[in-house]
């Protein structure tokens, strides 16, 4: 029931969304070499109107050469660090493939699995307490899965709506590749944010800027308020140890210390929360 409920909101949502994305995303197609021509002739206009002017030679070449400087940098980023970063994460897209493979048997065989990890455990009081925890393991992944799902709604949505009211183009394209793209951290929001400031300053530097600073808002209010929120509220963390968690994660373990960040200090803080439970039964059955 899970599975027909989910790909059918799926289906729901992308039979809905097909015809709008089909047009905005034909329309990009054809734009694409206008876009093109267009920064090329707002490049050399931006030329010639600065060398048009009584600037010293001085000043003209070290802006040449700050602008060469910059675009050097910037290519070199691309090819040396950004694009084998890019192919690195593709190592992980086998993994989504086998996600509801795997999820499909560990539901189908759930009670199996759990009473068979239990039989490791001596009867008593260490299994009851295993019983407890496994469910509260449970809920806790559970709960931080759907922290994630919510977040990409919600980024969705409102990046959508904002695209909407600001009027930049492509919104619907737009706005639902942020929320997919909320699955990857900092690569994900950064690229949104270029393709969107980016198109919206072909109709103005004001629609860029407004992109911009609704971005930003957006992105603070997002990862240091509502996202720490709904994750310490479903696994019991700190919004503040939320945000400590990812910072490390991401700097013991890159793209995938950031995913299993908030997992693995979860699972951590409720191992030793029943550890200092059952010291403290065994320290009171012990006392006369």
């Amino acid at each position: 029931m899970v599975y027909v409920l989910i790909f059918g909101s799926l289906a729901a949502v992308f039979v809905l969304l097909l015809p709008v994305l089909n047009d905005q995303l034909g329309e990009l197609a054809t734009e694409a070499p206008g876009y093109l021509a267009r920064i090329q002739s707002r490049w050399q206009s931006w030329q010639t109107s600065y060398e048009s002017r009584a600037l010293p030679q001085a000043v003209r070449e070290a802006i040449d050469r700050a602008i060469h400087q910059t675009v050097t940098a910037g290519g070199t980023f691309l090819t040396t660090k950004l694009l084998p970063l890019l192919a690195g994460w593709l190592i992980y897209l086998p993994w989504l493939i086998l996600v509801p493979i795997l999820a499909f048997f560990l539901l189908n065989d759930a009670e199996l699995l759990r009473k068979s990890a239990l039989r490791f455990l001596p009867r008593g009081h260490l299994r009851a307490r295993g019983d407890v925890f496994l469910v509260e393991l449970n809920d806790t992944l559970a709960a931080y899965i759907r922290a994630q799902v919510t977040a990409c709604l919600l980024i969705g949505v409102v990046c959508t709506v904002g695209f909407l009211v600001i009027g930049v183009p492509y919104a619907i394209v737009l706005g639902i590749a942020a929320g997919l793209l909320e699955f990857i951290p900092l690569a994900g929001p950064l690229s949104i944010g270029a393709l969107a400031t980016g198109f919206a300053a072909f109709h103005s530097l004001g629609h860029a800027l407004a992109v911009l600073v609704f971005l930003l808002v957006l992105r603070a209010v997002q990862d240091y308020v509502v996202f720490p929120k709904i994750v310490g509220t479903g696994i019991h963390l700190h919004p503040l140890g939320v945000i400590l968690a990812i910072l490390c994660g991401a700097e013991l373990g890159g793209l995938a210390g950031v995913f299993l960040a908030i997992p693995v200090v979860a699972v951590i803080t409720l191992a030793y929360d029943h550890y200092r439970d059952l010291r403290s039964a065994e320290a009171q059955d012990g006392t006369p």
